[in-house]
This record gives C-alpha cells, structure tokens and sequence, in this order.
C-alpha cells in the first residue's frame, strides 16, 4: 500500500494536490478533521468521548486521534492502493505516537511530501481564496497567526521524518500540474524501491 503524508503552510496547495494524487494512484483522501466530525455525528463512542472535549474548547488527544485514524485505514485496506494523509500529524509527539502504533502494518506511514511555497505566495494565494471561497479564516492577521503556528509547531514534524529517512521536500512554487509532476516523481521513485 501507498501510504503518504502531505504536508505544508496553509495554502502550498495540499488539498489540490491531493485531488489529482486520489485519482492517480487510487488512494483516499484522509482529513483527520472529517474523520472526527464523522465519529462525533456517528454517536460512536469515541465521537462521543471527542466531542466532550472539542465542546468544552479543548484538544482531542492524539491517542483519540490516532485510534479514529487507524479504524479508518483498517476500513481502507481492501478498497484503495492505499491513502493520503492530511492534517496530522501537526506535532513532533503526534508524529511519535502514529509512528509506533502503526510501524510493521499496512497502515505504515511510506514517506512524507512537504510542499514548499515562499511565505509572500502562501499569503498571495490564501488572500485570493478567501475572495473567492468567503473562508473567514482567509484574512491577513488570522493568515499570518496561521503561518505563525505551522512553522514552530507543525514544521518540526519535518526534521522527524528527516530522520526517519521518509522526507522529500517539493519546489510547491509554479503551476498546479508543474507541482503534481514533481510529487508524482518522488512517488514513482520511491515507490519503486
């Protein structure tokens, strides 16, 4: 199986990206937001559990997290090549956990694809989706805040998977098929081995 993380700042283009890559190579498209959303509207017992925490204001813990992610890959395994994590993890312990609970099994984590933009076009391009999307969150000062966050929390997730061997980093400047070339390269390459 084709297991891959796709990562990157707010707006390097990991939700167009990972349109044309579920089509490619037949894999699932996999947000962890969704997939919470679904237990909590699901009334499952975990949904239950994570909605007592996101109702009070708080984080869903990674175990939390990691057990609705790892049901949903369990359903997966017999239905696609494979799939295409996004959203998690957002922190080195996050990046841990999913490592340990998942090593030796068919949910295994292959590679990390970090898609890189310079800062000025992430925020060229959140701008112009805001316009056209009308996404509240798509403004300068939450834009910036954002950006903010991802590059002392979630970028460290980076050096990780640097040291696990399972990082590539992607040119995310150019054009949309320009920049699913250069992933699906990586992917052709590695896959390969």
């Amino acid at each position: 199986m084709l297991n891959i993380m796709l990562c990157g700042a707010p707006g390097c283009g990991k939700g167009t990206q990972s349109a044309l890559l579920v089509e490619k190579y037949n894999l699932k498209h996999l947000s962890t937001g969704e997939l919470l959303r679904a237990e909590i509207e699901s009334k499952s017992e975990v949904g239950i559990l994570a909605d007592s925490y996101i109702s009070k204001g708080n984080l869903v813990p990674d175990e939390m997290i990691i057990e609705i992610l790892l049901k949903s890959t369990d359903l997966l395994a017999n239905k696609s090549c494979g799939f295409i994590l996004d959203g998690f993890p957002r922190t080195v312990e996050q990046a841990m956990a999913l490592e340990n609970i998942s090593k030796g099994s068919p949910n295994d984590i292959n590679f990390l694809i970090d898609i890189q933009v310079e800062t000025k076009e992430l925020i060229t391009r959140l701008l112009k989706r805001g316009e056209t999307s009308g996404r509240s969150d798509d403004n300068l000062d939450t834009i910036k805040k954002r950006l903010q966050i991802y590059e002392t929390k979630t970028a460290p997730v980076n050096d990780y998977y640097k040291g696990l061997g399972k990082y590539h980093a992607i040119n995310g400047m150019g054009e949309v098929d320009e920049i699913f070339s250069r992933i699906s390269e990586v992917i052709n390459t590695e896959f390969k081995k």
